[in-house]
């Protein structure tokens, strides 16, 4: 099952079931289970929203060995962590109104969206407080990247981290689920999350070793090779077997 979030014709926020035609079974208003009642909308009569609405976005550098190798750098001993906060989340479909005259690279990853609240989560606990997995288009700045140690500027910007289109369940993405990204329809990342040197329940166990995490929030679990630049007028997919296709369109002004 895939849940959607999106704006209804009365311009109210609602979630739903997403099906592979774009249609949506909404859940009643003010809910987030199915029941009898529920109503099917078209595609064409809704907005379509990122799927949750995170307080933070946790992200993992470095979680592919062919990408490290890529960006020259070692592979990390333990997970290298960064921020993206609220301002950075875009919607499936948005155009992503991103920065002048800056290197700004698409980076396919698979997103865990937490379900309950939680800290210091054993790794044999891990998956309990995850209600599923999402697409993430973690985009950045090189530039800034390159002479920052934080990575505010290279990382934390507007519309640099698009979500979506839907959370599927975990036992619908397959553990060797495949990870591609495509900008006008070429194909530049293609790997799988089995290539991961952390996995999700030892993402989760580091992770909340140090924070709070919130129904809602988002690890995003890093991106393999093929990582380049976006330009004015781009198209870029991130899709994830079992999830779907997360796509936006790109202006750099």
């Amino acid at each position: 099952m895939r849940q959607a979030r999106f704006e209804d014709p009365d311009g109210d926020v609602r979630y739903g079931e997403l099906f592979e035609d774009g249609t949506v079974r909404a859940y009643p208003k003010q809910e987030k289970r199915l029941t009898a009642a529920e109503e099917r909308f078209d595609r064409d009569d809704i907005e379509l929203l990122a799927p949750c609405d995170p307080s933070k976005i946790v992200c993992v550098g470095l979680n592919y060995a062919d990408h490290a190798d890529e960006q020259g750098k070692a592979v990390p001993d333990r997970p290298l962590l960064f921020l993206k906060p609220p301002n950075t989340v875009a919607a499936p479909e948005d155009t992503l109104e991103l920065l002048a005259d800056r290197q700004l690279d698409y980076e396919a990853e698979l997103g865990v969206v937490i379900g309950q609240r939680c800290r210091n989560v054993a790794e044999a606990d891990a998956m309990d407080v995850v209600a599923g997995f999402t697409c993430v288009n973690d985009v950045s700045n090189r530039d800034d990247q390159a002479v920052e140690t934080n990575w505010v500027r290279g990382k934390a910007f507007d519309d640099a981290a698009p979500l979506g289109p839907a959370i599927a369940t975990p036992e619908a993405v397959p553990e060797d689920a495949a990870i591609r990204c495509r900008v006008n329809g070429d194909l530049r990342q293609d790997s799988s999350r089995d290539q991961f040197i952390f996995s999700v329940p030892e993402l989760i166990a580091e992770i909340t070793s140090y924070m709070t995490l919130e129904p809602g929030d988002v690890v995003s679990t890093g991106t393999p090779e093929g990582v380049g630049p976006l330009a004015d007028g781009d198209t870029v997919e991130v899709e994830i077997e079992g999830i779907g296709t997360l796509k936006n369109d790109v202006r750099i002004p």
